[in-house]
C-alpha cells in the first residue's frame, strides 16, 4: 500500500473520530435539554410518579470502524461489534458509534455504561442466518430454560441507551411463521418461493420445517430433567427471539432510532426501572406474527413519549407476570404520552398477562389510526392478577376495526363458560381482576362497537370511570358482569340499542 493510501485512510479515520465527538457532543446536549420534559412528564400524572431517571454515561467515543466493521452489508461485523463495546466497557464506558452504512451483525449483546449510536444514514442489519443466534440461558423471572439470543440484548446492566437516526432491521422474514389469510396472493407465493414449509391445512407457512415441527419438540423436552442449550437446537427456528430485550436492567434510554422487522416482538424490557422510550419509530409489517411493537413487562418507573408504531400485533402494551412479593405490584408507574399508533391488535393494550399485578398507569394525548382495537384490556383464568389506578386521557381515535375500548377476562384460549369452581387450583389463583379504570376525553370516529365489557360472573370487572366522550360506531355498550360503572357526559352515536346489559349492577348515567 503506497504512502498516499494510508494517508487517505488514516485521514478517513480521523474524520469518522471526529463526527463520533460531534454526535456525542450534540447528543448529551439533547439529554440535558430534555431532563426537564421527563419531569414535566412525571409532575402530570394522577398518582405519585418519581422522576424517571436517565442513564449517565462518559463522553469517550469508541467508533466499531476502528474494529474492523465493514459497512458494505456483506461482511459480518459481529465480532466488530462486540469489541468496540468490550473495549468501551472495560475503559469506563462510553459511546460506540455506528456510522453510516450498512451492517450486517450477528446479535449484539450490550454492557453497563454504553451509549449505542446509531447515525443517521446508518442501517443495522440483524443477519437472517439462525445459526449465528446462539441459546442462552434464561432469566430466573421467567418459566422459560433457555432463549435463543435476542438481537439486542442486556442483563443485569446499569447506564445504557441506544439513540441516534439509524435503523434496526431484525430480519423477521427468516423467523416469522406467515397466516395466508393475511397476506396478498403475489406475497403468499412470495413466500412459498422460499422453500420453508406449510402446515397441514396449508394455511400456514414456516421459514423451515424445524421451526414447524418446533412445538412437538418442545413438548417431549418436557420429560428430560436435565436440560442443556443443545437439548434446544432443534427447536431454535421455532424459538424466534424478541428484538430488544433488556432483563433486570435500571437506567435504559432509547432515543430516535428506527426498530423494524422483528422476528417476535420489537421491545421487551422484562423487571427494569428507570425506563425510557422517545422519539423511536417501529415498524412491524401486518403480518408480522406475534410482531407486538413496544411491550413493557413487569417495569417500574417508565416514560413512553413521542413514539410512533406501526406492528403485526399489539401496539404498545402492558405485560406483568412473575410476582416476586404479595400484594407489591410487578408493573407500576408508567407514563405513555403524545404517541401515535397505527396499525396494531390494539393501540394501548393490557394483557394478557396480568398475574404479577399492575398499577398506575397514565395514558394521555395518543392516537390511534386503524387499529383493530383502541384501548384494549385482557387476559384470563391462569394469567389473570390485580390491575388498578389505569388513567387513559385526551385520546384520538380513527378507523378502528372492532371496539374502541374492550375489557375482555375470556382472552384467546379461555372459553366463556368455564368458571372459577371448574379450573386447576393455579388458574383459579389467577384470576382476572380489573378495577379503577379512568377514561376521559376519549373520540373516535368510525369503530364497529363504541365499549365491550366482558367479567366473569365470580369475578366482575369494577369501577370503571367513563367521561367526556364521543363515539361514533356500529353498535354501541355492551357490558357483562360488571359493577360500578359511572358514565358522565358520554355519547354514543350508534344504531339501537346503544346500551345492553347482562349480569350488571350498579350503572350510572349523567348528562
Amino acid at each position: 500500500m503506497n504512502t498516499a493510501i494510508k494517508t487517505h485512510k488514516i485521514i478517513q479515520v480521523q474524520k469518522w473520530i471526529l463526527l463520533g465527538l460531534i454526535i456525542t457532543c450534540i447528543n448529551f446536549q439533547q439529554l440535558r435539554a430534555q431532563d426537564t420534559t421527563i419531569a414535566a412528564y412525571c409532575k402530570q400524572t394522577p398518582f405519585a410518579m418519581p422522576e424517571v431517571q436517565l442513564p449517565n454515561i462518559p463522553t469517550q467515543v469508541f467508533n466499531i470502524m476502528n474494529f474492523g466493521a465493514i459497512g458494505n452489508g456483506q461482511a459480518l461485523n459481529t465480532a466488530a461489534f462486540q469489541a468496540a463495546i468490550e473495549a468501551c466497557n472495560k475503559a469506563g464506558g462510553g459511546t460506540v458509534l455506528v456510522p453510516p452504512g450498512l451492517w450486517l451483525t450477528g446479535p449484539i449483546a450490550l454492557k453497563s455504561n454504553i451509549n449505542l449510536h446509531v447515525a443517521t444514514g446508518a442501517i443495522v442489519l440483524f443477519t437472517p442466518d439462525r445459526s449465528a443466534y446462539p441459546i442462552i440461558p434464561a432469566s430466573k423471572n421467567t418459566t422459560k430454560n433457555f432463549i435463543v439470543h435476542p438481537p439486542i440484548y442486556g442483563y443485569k446492566l446499569t447506564n445504557v441507551s441506544i439513540t441516534g437516526g439509524g435503523i434496526f432491521d431484525g430480519s423477521g422474514e427468516a423467523w416469522r411463521p406467515v397466516k395466508k389469510s393475511k397476506v396478498s396472493e403475489i406475497q403468499w407465493n412470495e413466500f412459498l418461493s422460499r422453500g420453508g414449509a406449510l402446515s397441514k391445512n396449508g394455511q400456514i407457512w414456516w421459514p423451515s420445517q424445524a421451526a414447524l415441527n418446533g412445538e412437538k419438540y418442545l413438548q417431549l423436552l418436557k420429560n428430560k430433567s436435565v436440560l442443556s442449550p443443545d437439548d434446544f437446537l432443534p427447536a431454535r427456528d421455532f424459538l424466534r427471539p424478541k428484538m430488544v430485550v433488556f432483563v433486570d436492567c435500571d437506567k435504559i434510554l432509547l432515543d430516535g432510532p428506527t426498530f423494524k422487522n422483528s422476528p417476535n416482538f420489537v421491545m421487551n424490557p422484562q423487571h427494569c426501572t428507570n425506563l425510557v422510550i422517545r422519539n423511536v419509530q417501529v415498524n412491524n409489517e401486518y403480518w408480522a406474527q406475534n410482531g407486538d411493537g413496544i411491550d413493557i413487562s413487569s417495569c417500574k418507573n417508565v416514560l413512553i413519549y413521542k413514539c410512533t408504531v406501526t406492528a403485526g400485533d399489539d401496539g404498545i402494551c402492558m405485560k406483568s407476570s412473575g410476582e416476586k412479593s404479595p400484594g407489591v405490584p410487578e408493573l407500576a408507574n408508567v407514563i405513555i404520552a403524545d404517541c401515535i399508533v397505527y396499525h396494531a391488535h390494539g393501540g394501548f393494550v393490557i394483557g394478557s398477562n396480568t398475574d404479577g399485578g399492575m398499577q398506575n398507569v397514565w395514558v394521555n394525548n395518543c392516537s390511534f389510526i386503524g387499529t383493530d382495537m383502541g384501548i384494549r384490556v385482557k387476559s384470563n383464568a391462569g394469567r389473570g392478577g390485580l390491575v388498578k389506578n389505569i388513567y387513559v386521557q385526551n385520546i384520538y381515535m380513527a378507523n378502528i376495526v372492532n371496539e374502541a375500548i374492550g375489557f375482555d377476562t375470556y382472552y384467546e384460549d379461555m372459553p366463556a363458560g368455564k368458571e372459577k369452581s371448574t379450573l386447576s387450583q393455579e388458574a383459579s389463583d389467577k384470576i382476572p381482576n380489573f378495577s379503577n379504570f379512568y377514561f376521559n376525553n376519549i373520540y373516535c370516529n368510525g369503530a364497529a362497537k363504541a365499549v365491550s365489557i366482558r367479567g366473569m360472573p365470580n369475578a366482575f370487572i369494577q369501577d370503571l370511570h367513563f367521561q367526556n366522550m364521543v363515539i361514533g360506531s356500529k353498535t354501541g355498550f355492551s357490558c357483562e358482569n360488571a359493577a360500578n360503572l359511572y358514565l358522565k357526559n358520554v355519547h354514543i352515536i350508534a344504531k339501537q340499542p346503544v346500551y345492553e346489559t347482562n349480569g350488571c349492577k350498579n350503572i350510572q348515567i349523567e348528562d
